[in-house]
C-alpha cells in the first residue's frame, strides 16, 4: 500500500472517530434535556359544564330568572382531573352596568358529586355540606338573571379544586377567587343570554 493510501486510510479513520464522538455527545445532551423537561399536564380539556336547560350560548328560560321562579337551572359536568377533593362554582354577568353583577358562590361541593340539581335550597350550608356563599343580592343563594336592559351574558363557571376550602359563611366571589387561586386543577364554563321581554 502506498503512502497517498495510507494518508487517505488515516484521513477516513479520523473523521469516522470525530463523527461517532459528536454523534455519541448530542445523543447524550438530547437525551439529559429530555429528562429535564417538566411533566406535560394533563389534558383536561374533557371537563366540561352543560345544563338541561340550555345550551351554551343560547337564551336561559324565564323560569330561572326574576321573570319567572328565579330557581337555579339544573348543571351537571363529566369526571374531573384525578386528585380533586372538591368542586367551587362562581355565576356572574360581566355586562351587568356595575361592570360585573355575582349571581351564585358555591364551594366545598363533594368531589363525587356531579351535578347541582333544579331549585338548589338558598341556604348557606346545603345537605351534603356544599357551601353557598353571599351574592351581590346580599343573600346566600342562586340569584336569576335580572338585566336592566338588553341582552346579558349570565356565566357558570366550575372549578375542580385540589383540597377543601376553609372559608367564613358570609364569603363573597372574590374572597373564593382569592382563597381557591393556588388549588385549581381544572375550570370548566357554560354561558347562557337573558334579555328581558318588556
Amino acid at each position: 500500500m502506498n503512502n497517498l493510501s495510507l494518508r487517505k486510510q488515516k484521513t477516513v479513520s479520523g473523521f469516522l472517530r470525530r463523527f461517532n464522538a459528536a454523534l455519541f455527545l448530542f445523543f447524550f445532551f438530547f437525551l439529559e434535556a429530555a429528562a429535564q423537561q417538566p411533566e406535560k399536564p394533563m389534558d383536561k380539556s374533557n371537563f366540561s359544564l352543560t345544563s338541561s336547560a340550555f345550551l351554551g350560548g343560547e337564551t336561559i328560560p324565564s323560569k330561572y330568572t326574576c321573570d319567572g321562579q328565579d330557581i337555579s337551572p339544573p348543571l351537571a359536568w363529566n369526571d374531573p382531573p384525578a386528585g380533586t377533593v372538591s368542586f367551587a362554582l362562581i355565576s356572574d354577568d360581566p355586562d351587568a352596568p356595575s361592570g360585573n353583577w355575582v349571581h351564585w358562590v358555591l364551594w366545598n361541593i363533594p368531589a363525587d358529586v356531579r351535578s347541582m340539581p333544579e331549585n338548589t335550597a338558598k341556604m348557606s350550608v346545603l345537605t351534603d355540606s356544599t357551601r353557598q356563599g353571599i351574592t351581590d343580592f346580599g343573600r346566600a343563594g342562586y340569584g336569576g338573571p335580572c338585566p336592566p336592559s338588553g341582552t346579558h351574558r349570565y356565566f357558570f363557571r366550575l372549578y375542580a379544586l385540589n383540597t377543601a376550602l376553609e372559608l367564613p359563611q358570609r364569603t363573597g366571589k372574590n374572597q373564593l377567587l382569592h382563597a381557591m387561586k393556588n388549588n385549581i386543577l381544572a375550570t370548566a364554563e357554560l354561558m347562557g343570554k337573558y334579555s328581558r321581554q318588556r
